[in-house]
């Protein structure tokens, strides 16, 4: 067994995996018995998404830690701190973006995108959120994807704006506002971040969903996008088991 490689046939690149890497008891025996947990993950998949950053601050070496333990094509997903996106509300943040920038050094060239999920309540608006990214833009040294949640982000005009910024929105499911579950902005980079439908971090996908789930994936984006699929549905262990599913479907594994 090996994992999902970079790039998969016709050159697009699809990354697969889950948020974390823990391994469910479920699927242990589909990943190598050696290592730490995560160098047992990164054997199987080839991306996943750090949500713990959302949380605390890590140290440096820590990520060059795990940037150590994963091979040369491993990438790794970064969720901003929720002290910029739902305390601050993407205000005032600039010392905040400078603080991840030198922290996710760490990560080297395995570095992956920056998540910033903004809460429920922030509306779309053109100069705070121009603001930002202009200061994400200047010192982080990482593709941005949004995953915003208020329905005003869901427009054709709030897509182009952000296209015109090379920011690319998420496509979620289930969907926290209609037009959320597409993915949006820039076309150079596709992320889907399912976390479980119906029952929300706890339904596992399977079967001919995941079908679906691959076509939609596959058919987004601009041709040679690079394209991110996270499995988020982990409280009942279901996120690992999917993100191999897919994998295979995609003929990656």
């Amino acid at each position: 067994m090996q994992a999902v490689p970079a790039e998969t046939p016709g050159e697009m690149k699809l990354r697969v995996g889950t948020a974390g890497w823990a391994i469910p008891a479920g699927v242990k025996d589909r990943f190598p018995v050696e290592g730490s947990g995560l160098e047992r993950y990164a054997g199987r998949l080839g991306a996943v998404e750090i949500n713990s950053t959302f949380y605390r601050r890590h140290r440096v070496s820590t990520f060059e830690r795990w940037a150590a333990a994963t091979p040369p094509d491993f990438r790794f997903a970064v969720k901003a701190p929720r002290e910029i996106t739902h305390r601050r509300k993407l205000e005032n943040c600039e010392g905040l973006l400078a603080d991840l920038a030198a922290d996710l050094r760490g990560l080297g060239d395995r570095l992956g995108p920056v998540l910033i999920q903004t809460p429920p309540g922030l509306a779309f608006d053109e100069t705070r959120t121009g603001s930002f990214l202009h200061a994400c833009c200047a010192l982080l040294e990482a593709s941005i994807v949004l995953e915003p949640r208020h329905p005003s982000w869901f427009t054709a005009s709030a897509d182009d704006w952000l296209a015109s910024r090379q920011v690319a929105r998420v496509a979620a499911d289930p969907e926290p506002a209609p037009g959320a579950g597409r993915p949006g902005g820039a076309a150079g980079m596709v992320y889907f971040r399912l976390h479980g439908s119906p029952d929300m971090y706890r339904s596992a996908y399977g079967g001919e969903r995941l079908k679906a789930i691959l076509q939609r994936v596959m058919a987004a984006g601009a041709a040679g996008a690079e394209r991110w699929v996270v499995f988020d549905n982990t409280a009942s262990g279901e996120a690992a088991a999917d993100a191999l599913a897919l994998a295979a479907l995609a003929g990656a594994v």
